[in-house]
C-alpha cells in the first residue's frame, strides 16, 4: 500500500475508532475495494490529515457539509467522531444553525434529530 494510504488509515482510526475501522475493513470486498482505497487515501490520507485545522474545526466542517448536502446516513458516524475530534455538542449546535440558516431548515432540523439520538445512544454505551 502507498504512504497515503497509511496514513489515511492510521487518521481514519484516530477519528472513527478501531471497532468502525475493523468493521468497515471486514465487510470490504474486491468490487469495492478500489473505492475503499480512494477514499482512504482521499478523505483520510489527504483531507483529514492535513494540519491546516483542527479535528475539531474539520469535524464542525463536516457535519455541517453533510447535513447541508443531505447526506444524513454518515451524520451518526461523524457524531460518533465528535469523542475524538473534540467538538463538542455545542459545535455541532452551532455547525447545523449555520446548515439552517445557508442551506434550509429541514436539513438542519433533521441533523439535529439524528445528533440527538446519536448522542442518547453513546450515552447508553
Amino acid at each position: 500500500m502507498s504512504e497515503r494510504f497509511e496514513t489515511g488509515m492510521s487518521v481514519r482510526r484516530k477519528i472513527l475508532g478501531d471497532a468502525h475501522v475493523d468493521r468497515a475493513e471486514a465487510a470490504k470486498t474486491e468490487f469495492d475495494e478500489p473505492f475503499q482505497t480512494l477514499i482512504t487515501e482521499g478523505a483520510w490520507g489527504t483531507v483529514w490529515a492535513s494540519d491546516g485545522i483542527s479535528d475539531r474545526e474539520r469535524s464542525m466542517l463536516t457535519l455541517a457539509l453533510l447535513a447541508a448536502l443531505g447526506n444524513f446516513e454518515e451524520i451518526p458516524m461523524h457524531i460518533r467522531a465528535t469523542a475524538r475530534t473534540g467538538a463538542s455538542k455545542q459545535d455541532v449546535l452551532e455547525a447545523f444553525q449555520h446548515v439552517a440558516i445557508y442551506a434550509g431548515v429541514p436539513r438542519a432540523n433533521h441533523a439535529l434529530k439524528l445528533a440527538k439520538q446519536t448522542y442518547a445512544d453513546m450515552e447508553q454505551d
